[in-house]
C-alpha cells in the first residue's frame, strides 16, 4: 500500500505502453499480495484514459481473480466495448505475465440532469474529534503503528473502536463508520479523485463483516473477491467524506459489505458493494 499521497499519485500515473495498454507499479510493502484497492484504482485510471474528458465514471464492477505479486509490474489492457452518445463502456484485464489477476468493467457518462433524491446522512461525530491513525499508532505501536505505515496516503479515522482496532472478545453490530480523505491536496481532475477513492474504498469495508464476531482482525483472513461502485455526484477525495458501512450477511467463508459515501455537508456521492473471503486463520485455505 502507498505510504504517502505522493506515492499513491505515482502509482496512479500509469505508463502507456501502446494505445489501450498501460503498466502500473506497486510500492514496497510488508503485505504478501498487492493491495486490491491499488489494482482497482489503476484499472479505473487505465479505462478513464481511453474516454473523452467530458465523460465521467458512473459505475464499475470488478473481480479479483488471483493475488497480485507486489514485486511484479501489472499490465492493464483496455477493451473499448461500447461508444454510445451518452455512455461509454470499457473492460479492463490486469495481468502479470500470463496470469490474469483482475477483471473490471466500467461505464462512463456525459453529464446529465434528471430526478434527484438520496438517503439522509447518518449521525456521526465530526472527524476532528476522532484520533488520527498517527495518534492511534503512538498508543498501539504494534497494531495501529504497523498499519499506519501502510495507510498514510489516506487520512482514515474510524469512529469508535469498530474497525481494525476492534477489541477482541467484544462483539459489535455489523456496522462501522470511518471518515476519510486523501492526506494532502489533489489537482482538479475528476478521474483522479474517483481513482483515489476507489483505492480507499477497499481499506475498511470488509471490516463490517468481522465486527459482529468479536475477533482480532489480525487473526482473520480477509481478501476481496468482487467489488462494485456507483458514483452518484461529483466529489473531491481530498475533502472529508463519511464512509458508512454495513454487512448484511456472512456465510460460507465469505462476507458481504455495503458502503455509502457522504460529503461532510450530507451529500451522498457514491455507493460501494464488496464480497470477500472472511475466515478465521485456523481454517485458512487459498481463495
Amino acid at each position: 500500500m502507498a505510504g504517502s499521497l505522493n506515492e499513491l499519485l505515482e502509482l496512479l500515473d500509469l505508463d502507456e505502453l501502446s494505445p489501450d495498454r498501460f503498466r502500473g507499479q506497486s510500492p514496497k510493502t510488508r503485505l504478501q499480495r498487492t493491495f486490491g484497492g491499488q489494482v482497482a484504482g489503476q484499472a479505473l485510471m487505465a479505462a478513464g484514459r481511453t474516454v473523452a474528458p467530458d465523460r465521467g465514471v458512473h459505475s464499475l464492477h470488478a473481480y479479483f481473480l488471483r493475488p497480485g505479486l507486489p514485486a511484479t509490474p501489472i499490465d492493464y489492457e483496455v477493451e473499448r466495448v461500447r461508444e454510445g452518445r451518452s455512455f461509454n463502456t470499457r473492460r479492463v484485464l490486469a495481468s502479470q505475465g500470463d496470469r490474469v489477476i483482475f477483471v473490471m468493467s466500467a461505464n462512463f457518462q456525459i453529464a446529465e440532469t434528471g430526478f434527484e433524491h438520496q438517503d439522509p446522512m447518518p449521525v456521526a461525530p465530526q472527524p476532528e474529534s476522532i484520533p488520527t491513525m498517527a495518534d492511534r499508532a503512538v498508543a498501539d505501536p504494534t497494531g495501529w503503528g504497523a498499519l499506519w505505515k501502510e495507510w498514510a496516503a489516506i487520512d482514515v479515522r474510524p469512529v469508535g473502536d469498530v474497525g481494525f482496532g476492534v477489541v477482541p472478545g467484544v462483539a459489535h453490530p455489523a456496522h462501522s463508520q470511518v471518515w476519510l480523505r486523501a492526506a494532502g491536496s489533489l489537482p482538479d481532475n475528476a478521474l483522479l479523485h474517483a481513482c483515489v477513492f476507489t483505492y480507499a474504498s477497499d481499506m475498511t469495508l470488509l471490516g463490517a463483516a468481522v465486527s459482529p464476531h468479536a475477533r482480532d482482525f489480525s487473526k482473520v483472513q480477509m481478501a476481496s473477491l468482487d467489488h462494485a461502485m456507483w458514483f452518484h455526484r461529483p466529489f473531491r477525495a481530498d475533502e472529508w467524506m463519511l464512509h458508512d458501512q454495513v454487512s448484511p450477511s456472512a456465510s460460507g467463508g465469505r462476507g458481504l459489505a455495503a458502503g455509502r459515501l457522504f460529503t461532510r455537508d450530507g451529500v451522498l456521492v457514491a455507493s460501494v458493494m464488496q464480497e470477500g473471503v472472511v475466515r478465521p486463520l485456523s481454517t485458512q485455505t487459498t481463495p
